[in-house]
């Protein structure tokens, strides 16, 4: 099975509808994450006005003007503080008793607390990643075309879009329908053994 996530360029005016995105969505709330504290959160951009101030942002990569939405995916670096009511439906359904609850509440909050500031950071962007990867991956068994980007302005994006100090703009993920009378021949990539070791790390 092959599968493409690098799209440069994607046929106009191709609309995604809300439904549609929400059934990715729906899916991609499965993703894994660190003490199940949901870290990610989607901004999806499908208004034309706004997109093209994304697409300002984003060094005005065509992919972008093409795409039927542009989302952006944060991670939340105070994620921590919602494992209370993340888990307290554990508690009510009897899965966790109080002590366990209260044991599980205080520790995770202190592991991330004694992590400091760049441990947050770094939980966030790495649960984000996953998250998004499985976003990409629903979208394409959907129907859907994809293509990460790191090609931005985070700063401008933050205005553009009211994003809080507390997320991370991790990454921008462009989705539609890929323009196949421009594809481009993909680059090289690694064979299995030049990035794989067992037992311990081989150059």
């Amino acid at each position: 099975m092959y599968l493409k996530f690098e799209i440069y360029k994607f046929v106009e005016n191709v609309p995604i509808s809300r439904t549609e995105m929400e059934e990715i969505l729906n899916l991609v709330k499965f993703a894994p994450s660190a003490f199940n504290l949901q870290h990610t959160h989607y901004v999806v951009v499908t208004d034309p006005e706004t997109k093209e101030r994304v697409y300002e942002a984003a060094q005005r990569q065509y992919k972008v003007k093409t795409a039927s939405a542009v989302i952006l995916v944060l991670g939340d670096k105070e994620a921590h503080q919602n494992v209370g009511p993340i888990h307290e439906g554990l508690l009510h359904l009897g899965v966790m008793d109080q002590r366990e609850f209260d044991h599980t509440v205080s520790s995770v909050q202190a592991f991330y607390e004694e992590g400091g500031d760049s441990f947050k950071r770094d939980e966030a962007i790495r649960n984000a990643s996953l998250s998004a990867m499985l976003f990409m991956l629903t979208a394409k068994e959907k129907g859907w075309d994809t293509c990460p980007m790191i090609g931005f302005d985070p700063e401008a994006i933050r205005q553009i879009l009211n994003i809080p100090d507390q997320y991370v703009p991790v990454m921008m993920i462009a989705i539609g329908k890929e323009d196949v009378s421009s594809q481009r021949v993909r680059g090289y990539r690694k064979p299995v053994g030049e990035f794989v070791s067992y037992n311990k790390f081989q150059a």
